[in-house]
Formats: C-alpha cells, sequence, structure tokens
C-alpha cells in the first residue's frame, strides 16, 4: 500500500484531526481509529501517544518521514508530527492497522 497516498486520500474524503494536541485528545477520548506519528516526533510526544492508544485499543502507525514529509503529504506547508484517522472515506489507511 501506498501510505502518502492513503494519508492524503483519507484528509480529502473521511475525517483527520491533525496535530499532536489534538490527536492527543481523540485518542484520551477514544474517538479515533488511527494514529500516525511522524519517525522524527519528540520521544515524550510519542510515548504518551502509544500509552493512551494501549488504554484506548487505538492502533498507532509510525510513519517513515521527517514531520515536514507527512505535513507535505497532508497538503500543509509545515510540520505535522501525529495525525489522528477518525473515518477513512475511501481510503483504504486502516489497514495499517494490521501492519
Amino acid at each position: 500500500m501506498d501510505v502518502d497516498k492513503a494519508i492524503s486520500l483519507a484528509i480529502k474524503t473521511g475525517k483527520v484531526t491533525l496535530g499532536t494536541k489534538k490527536t492527543l485528545k481523540q485518542v484520551k477520548q477514544g474517538k479515533t481509529q488511527l494514529v500516525i506519528i511522524a519517525a522524527n516526533c519528540p520521544k515524550e510526544i510519542q510515548e504518551e501517544v502509544r500509552y493512551y492508544g494501549k488504554l484506548s485499543a487505538i492502533s498507532v502507525y509510525t510513519y517513515q518521514g521527517t514531520s515536514w514529509d507527512l505535513g507535505s503529504v497532508c497538503g500543509r506547508p509545515h510540520m505535522i508530527a501525529c495525525i489522528a484517522v477518525e473515518q477513512p472515506g475511501d481510503s483504504k489507511i486502516l489497514k495499517l492497522k494490521e501492519a
């Protein structure tokens, strides 16, 4: 699966939350299905997202690129460290849960 295409399609057709603070809020409330974090996301944030993800049974996928790369895939001109996918839309992004 092309992860970049799946992310951009999920953003266009589904319901996706961008940003660390909003993603953590979604994970703590159990309102998301999948979290994607950039490979260079600060360790403290990764640990916090994974901890709350485990409590809420939410899968966490590590994107194999920097936060600049992830921002670019999302169509934003800035860094994005975390993404919460609530609804995938036409994307097959939830297959990353099995990876």
